[in-house]
C-alpha cells in the first residue's frame, strides 16, 4: 500500500512536471514571436507568466522533498524524484531567459530592427523543440530521445555564431546600431542558455535511467 501511495504521488508529481514544461516551452516561442512582431502586450504577458513559473517549481519542489521525507525510495525512485528536483531548476531558469527576452521587446519599444530577424526565430524554434523532445525523453525514460540533444544543441551553437558575427559587422558599419545590436546579441545569447538547459535535462534523464551522469555537450 505504501508503494502504491508512492507511485500515485510520483505520478502525479510528474504530471505537473510536464506541465511546467509545456509552459516554458511556450513561453520562450511567444517571447521571441513578441520580439519578431513587435508586440509589447504580448511579451509583457510573458514577463507577467514569470511568477506562475516560479510557484509550479516551488510546488513540485515540495511535493519531492515531501516523498523522499515520508516514503523513503528506493534507489531507483530515488534517481526519479531527485532528478525531477534537478529538471525544475532549469526549466525555471529557461522561463527567466524567456522573460528576459520579453524585456528586450518593451525596451526596444518597437523601434525598426536593424536587420530582418530570421537565425535567432529559428534558434528558438529549435530549442523549444528541444525541451520537448527532453521532456518526452522523461516520460519515455529514452535514453536515445535524451541524445537528441547534442545535434540540436551544436544547431543552436552554430546559428548563434552566425548572429554573433552578422550582428558584430553590422555595429562596426554602423554605430547608431550598437545598442540595439547589444540587446540582439543578448536575445541570441538567452536562446542559447535555453539550448543549454535543455541538453541538462537529456543529462538528467540519462541519470535517471542508468545511475551514470554523462555530459551531452562537450
Amino acid at each position: 500500500m505504501i508503494r502504491q501511495s508512492f507511485h500515485q504521488e510520483l505520478a502525479q508529481l510528474e504530471q505537473e512536471l510536464i506541465r511546467m514544461g509545456a509552459l516554458v516551452e511556450d513561453q520562450l516561442r511567444r517571447a521571441v514571436r513578441s520580439l519578431t512582431d513587435r508586440n509589447i502586450t504580448l511579451a509583457r504577458q510573458v514577463i507577467e507568466e514569470d511568477d506562475r513559473v516560479d510557484a509550479m517549481e516551488m510546488d513540485i519542489e515540495r511535493r519531492c522533498l515531501t516523498l523522499l521525507a515520508l516514503q523513503q525510495p528506493l534507489a531507483s525512485d530515488l534517481r526519479v524524484v531527485s532528478t525531477a528536483l534537478k529538471i525544475i531548476t532549469d526549466l525555471e531558469r529557461m522561463a527567466d531567459h524567456a522573460s528576459d527576452i520579453a524585456k528586450v521587446t518593451v525596451r526596444l519599444n518597437q523601434e525598426p530592427l536593424i536587420k530582418p530577424l530570421v537565425d535567432i526565430p529559428e534558434m528558438a524554434r529549435i530549442a523549444s523543440s528541444m525541451v520537448r523532445l527532453a521532456l518526452n525523453a522523461y516520460i519515455h525514460r529514452s535514453i536515445e530521445e535524451a541524445m537528441t540533444m547534442i545535434r540540436l544543441d551544436d544547431d543552436v551553437d552554430h546559428l548563434y555564431a552566425r548572429v554573433f558575427r552578422e550582428l558584430l559587422d553590422i555595429m562596426r558599419t554602423r554605430p547608431d546600431t550598437v545598442a540595439q545590436g547589444t540587446y540582439l546579441l543578448f536575445v541570441a545569447n538567452y536562446i542559447e542558455r535555453v539550448a543549454d538547459h535543455a541538453t541538462n535535462l537529456g543529462e538528467w534523464v540519462i541519470y535517471m535511467v542508468t545511475g551514470q551522469r554523462k555530459e551531452l555537450n562537450d
